[in-house]
């Protein structure tokens, strides 16, 4: 089946390589009919008769929408507002792109918690100083230690992986895993995590932004987890109230921490979270690393031909809960 598609990803998307798409596209799909829109106007106009699209459609686009069945978003966990009423309420399926990030972000969470375990962000303030300085920085051996995963879907399924391979107790928390998991040794529902948090040694959150998650990690859970414990965050920054965060680190209630997502992006040159006692702090870049263009174009071009023989699509979201 041929079919009409839309491509349109405004706001900075270069690496998704659009102006290669239509050739490859009209190669693998014989009569397909590929629009690039430039403009919001344009993609209004090619919405109003296309079967699928890609890319950031927005409300005062997807209302123009007549005929659209496939919606496919160009990100894993698109911020508040990607999914609107409208295309919530509708019956357009929507895709992302998960997985393609999994060994990448995984790599620096584990890169996180190594520095914790060995204290290196005890000595970096040294270091910056040019103090030759050795305290009694604790060591955390791994072996002896646990780490609870809140969110193990491909990234969190991967860090578990990775985590059980130091020799860590892995726990984990994720709404859509019932059953048991390869290298979780517990795992639990969200509504049940409350037992499993001053148990941890390490918490790290790989979940998205969506209704139930936001401010989810604030004054109230960081009271849970241990004053030797320490916290980490690559999902999303919505989901942390920084304030919360910064004053339980400045009163000793947790080791550390390392963030490389915030509530507020770029994170204030002045604010207090920079200098908070044992931070870590990198510029949303764990998703970063090589292959990721070719991931994600062989990802939607599989998907463009699944659509087209009508078959079953890759990733499809649950619209309600964003993910």
């Amino acid at each position: 089946m041929s079919f009409k598609l839309l491509l349109y990803a405004p706001d900075g998307h270069p690496e998704q390589n659009l102006e290669t798409w239509p050739e490859t596209l009209r190669d693998l799909i014989p009569g397909i009919d590929v629009t690039v829109a430039e403009s919001e106007g344009e993609a209004i106009e090619s919405i109003k008769d296309a079967d699928a699209a890609f890319g950031n459609i927005g409300s005062e686009i997807f209302r123009h929408a007549n005929n659209l069945k496939w919606l496919a978003c160009p990100q894993a966990g698109p911020s508040a507002g990607w999914y609107h009423s409208d295309l919530i309420d509708s019956d357009v399926i929507v895709t992302n792109t998960r997985d393609i990030y999994n060994d990448h972000i995984s790599t620096h969470i584990l890169s996180f918690i190594l520095a914790f375990a060995r204290g290196l962000n005890r000595y970096f303030p040294h270091q910056l100083k040019g103090e030759w300085h050795r305290p009694n920085y604790p060591i955390r051996h791994l072996p002896d230690s646990t780490v609870l995963i809140i969110g193990v879907g491909g990234i969190g399924a991967e860090t578990a992986r990775l985590c059980k391979s130091f020799g860590l107790t892995v726990l984990g928390s994720d709404p859509r895993v019932e059953d048991s998991l390869d290298h979780v040794d517990e795992l639990v529902h969200p509504d049940e995590v409350e037992v499993m948090i001053p148990r941890a040694d390490f918490v790290v959150s790989t979940v998205p932004e969506t209704p139930q998650t936001q401010n989810y990690f604030n004054a109230e859970f960081f009271s849970q987890m241990k004053r030797e414990s320490y916290f980490v965050n690559i999902g999303r920054g919505a989901t942390v109230v920084l304030d919360d965060l910064n004053e339980a680190l400045r009163k000793g209630d947790l080791s550390g921490a390392a963030l490389d997502v915030f509530q507020i992006e770029p994170l204030p040159h002045d604010h207090p979270l920079w200098t908070a006692p044992g931070i870590l702090i990198t510029p949303h870049v764990a998703g970063e690393g090589p292959y990721l263009p070719e991931r994600r174009t062989e990802l939607f071009l599989n998907n463009c031909k699944r659509f087209a023989n009508g078959e079953e699509l890759i990733n499809i979201v649950d619209k309600s809960n964003w993910f």
